[in-house]
């Protein structure tokens, strides 16, 4: 098997030497993306805003994949607090319906450009 690249400018592009994601056999798999405006390339205001553009940004490289978000298997969301779970669940739990992907939630030090939350995610081509 082949990697093969994805990119789209829906997304943000990748910040330094990496991939906005890679399709490796039926499975994508993305970079962390970060909650940022793909227009503008500014940061959303708050913790919720920027999970959202982060979901967004993750939905617009699966897409450009041929896949969605139906087809994530396994989600990491890095948070810069942990205290801001409950809110980043809120809008998290917005882009998703049961099945849920499974998921794991990391609380880090500190995000590229200081970003307050970054998700990367495994998705698959076929249903």
């Amino acid at each position: 098997m082949s990697k093969k690249v994805i990119a789209t400018t829906s997304a943000p592009g990748a910040i330094g030497p990496y991939s906005q994601a890679i399709q490796m056999g039926d499975l994508i798999f993305t970079s962390g993306q970060l909650g940022l405006n793909p227009e503008t390339g500014e940061f959303g205001k708050d913790v919720q805003e920027q999970a959202r553009l982060a979901l967004g940004n993750v939905k617009a490289i699966l897409e450009a994949a041929g896949s969605s978000l139906n087809q994530i298997v396994k989600t990491t969301v890095f948070l810069k607090d942990m205290n801001d779970f409950a809110a980043v669940n809120e809008i998290y739990a917005s882009f998703f319906a049961e099945p849920y992907p499974a998921r794991s939630a990391i609380e880090v030090a500190r995000l590229p450009k200081d970003g307050l939350v970054e998700i990367e995610v495994i998705a698959s081509l076929k249903s």
